[in-house]
């Protein structure tokens, strides 16, 4: 049997790809088992609710009931589909505009499972405290950009069409940490599948040409963020797959060296605020917001936060390990 493997083609490259999807899975566990218990420990300790109402203020000066600070607070501690049944519950009979729903889905968008995605950037390079602060300020940035778009242009006012439901609401029932924990043994198994499957797509991508295809039509945003154009295929992953399902193949190309220190640092603090740009964007469309502010406003945002960035905060000179931001 083993013989036939060293010497079948196909059998090699199956048992290849088999190696990188656990060895990245196994890289996504480590950051995500520790990250969710923490999260747990928080939800019960009733830091969403103490964060819904540290953003409540906030709210209204994008437009937002102070309701909707806890879809935000969820988002940012837990991940978008569970604010998404958070914002189906809080909703009820009530009926939210399409520019309410577009200014929350770019907060949630923005900044969304910070435990995990915090994680990950930090062993790109980037710090907790950075991380936080860019991505927070960024979305209310963005978040009040999309509120006084719609207010000059007079739009939005339409109700939103809600596109989804949730097989289950939330209950008030404690849920036991037994029950806890089978579901999110459930939740990183289907996250396996995901991830292999996301895996197989990028490899066909590849092969097909479109990865080297996307690879050339990003060197003006690889030109803008001053970053070499190796970046392109890690700042590919991060696009596709996003921060959490992509995190072994971004920690492993950065450790890889190719990367310098000061491109990788960039490229996560560019996938910070825009990543997962098929998926994450497809679920914020099904609460009922529009797609320029979610894709083509965050996408231009994104781009000019991190041109900003890479010329005042990480010059082309960067390269100390002792820089504030590690």
């Amino acid at each position: 049997m083993s013989s036939w493997l060293e010497n079948n083609d196909v059998a090699k490259r199956v048992k290849v790809f088999i190696t990188e999807v656990f060895r990245a899975y196994w890289v996504l566990l480590k950051i995500m088992l520790p990250a969710l218990v923490v999260v747990r420990l928080l939800e019960q300790a009733g830091a969403t609710d103490w964060l819904a109402y540290g953003l409540s203020p906030l709210m209204s000066s994008m437009g937002l009931p102070s309701e909707l600070g806890l879809v935000w607070a969820t988002a940012v501690l837990t991940n978008i589909y569970t604010a998404m049944v958070v914002f189906y519950d809080v909703a009820g009979s009530q009926t939210y505009s399409i520019a309410e729903v577009s200014t929350l889905g770019v907060l949630i968008l923005v900044s969304h499972a910070l435990p995990i995605e915090g994680a990950v950037a930090k062993l790109l390079g980037v710090s907790w405290r950075f991380t936080i602060l860019l991505r927070i300020v960024s979305a209310y940035l963005l978040g009040l950009m999309t509120f006084w778009t719609y207010q000059i242009l007079q739009g939005g006012g339409e109700p939103a069409l809600m596109l989804w439901q949730p097989a289950t609401t939330l209950e008030n029932t404690e849920v036991s940490w037994l029950d806890w924990g089978l579901e999110q043994l459930q939740v990183l198994a289907s996250v396996l599948v995901i991830l292999a499957s996301l895996m197989a797509l990028l490899r066909l991508l590849r092969w097909l040409g479109v990865e080297a295809l996307l690879g050339t039509l990003l060197k003006p945003l690889m030109k803008l963020m001053t970053v070499n154009q190796s970046s392109a295929n890690v700042t590919i992953v991060g696009l596709l797959l996003g921060l959490s399902f992509g995190a072994g193949l971004l920690i492993d190309e950065s450790r890889s060296g190719r990367i310098s220190k000061r491109d990788m640092k960039i490229v996560a603090c560019f996938l910070g605020l825009c990543h997962s740009v098929i998926e994450d964007t497809l679920l914020i469309l099904l609460l009922g917001a529009s797609v320029v502010p979610i894709l083509i406003g965050r996408t231009i945002f994104a781009c000019v936060v991190i041109a900003i960035l890479a010329r005042k905060v990480f010059p082309e000179n960067f390269a100390s390990d002792n820089n504030t931001l590690t």
